[in-house]
């Protein structure tokens, strides 16, 4: 490519190709390989005789999430009051290596504190770490602090007195990342299917923060900007894709 770079395409391909071309009878070589990426591959690797069985290994639902917890923190001394369901079905769409990664960060955070268990506190914090960013260390003015709370308790009322949303399980003004506040929604199961009042009522507790705003305070803010955001990818998303026009 240009600049230089180590891009070989073609030639590890036919390299593969060429090895996996079995004219040797003797030899029973079974190729297994493993890509994330399977729309770039060329169509020559997956033919009969080659790549020609696929396996498509999907991301755990919070049951399985639960198991690879369990294995991750079997070496980790938890204390009684850890619920392991509760983190897994937080973190959805994670991998086993995400799941590694909370429970190390967990008994980091444990052991910079000089305690001998990782509790609850431990494991959410982590949790959030890695969901949200690094907490934040920041001077706020109390006017601030009371326009973000007022944001947050808008999504919180709205998630908590629609129909058919998910449990509110965490509402925080601790800057995080790049937001100044969060509030957590925990799904009862993984989802699959999403109805349309469903993704209806999610636009309305995206959409909570700012109309509390402008009932308190009789004004908008910019803090509404990753609402908005979410807001018109799902609506379009809504329209576009899924046809609930």
């Amino acid at each position: 490519g240009f600049g230089g770079g180590h891009d070989e395409r073609e030639q590890t391909l036919n390299q593969l190709l060429s090895e996996m071309d079995g004219f040797d009878p003797h030899e029973e070589v079974v190729v297994i390989s493993a890509t994330n990426r399977p729309d770039v591959l060329d169509p020559a690797l997956l033919r009969p005789g080659r790549f020609d069985r696929t396996v498509v290994i999907e991301r755990p639902d919070w049951r399985d999430r639960e198991k690879i917890l369990k294995v991750h923190t079997r070496n980790i001394k938890l204390s009684d009051d850890v619920d392991l369901a509760v983190i897994a079905k937080g973190t959805p769409g994670m991998t086993g290596a995400d799941l590694e990664n909370v429970v190390n960060e967990a008994a980091i955070l444990a052991a910079r504190d000089n305690e001998s268990l990782v509790d609850m506190k431990y494991l959410e914090l982590a949790k959030d770490k890695i969901l949200m960013g690094g907490e934040r260390k920041m001077y706020i003015s109390d006017n601030e602090k009371r326009i973000t709370a007022y944001h947050e308790s808008g999504h919180a009322l709205v998630a908590k007195l629609l129909p058919g949303t998910d449990p509110v399980h965490k509402v925080t003004i601790i800057p995080r990342g790049m937001a100044l506040g969060v509030t957590q929604q925990l799904p009862e199961d993984d989802r699959y299917h999403y109805p349309k009042s469903y993704l209806l009522n999610r636009l309305s507790v995206m959409l909570g923060g700012r109309v509390a705003e402008q009932l308190v305070f009789g004004d908008i803010s910019t803090g509404a900007q990753n609402d908005l955001k979410m807001v018109t990818e799902l609506s379009e998303k809504m329209v576009c894709q899924w046809g609930m026009s």
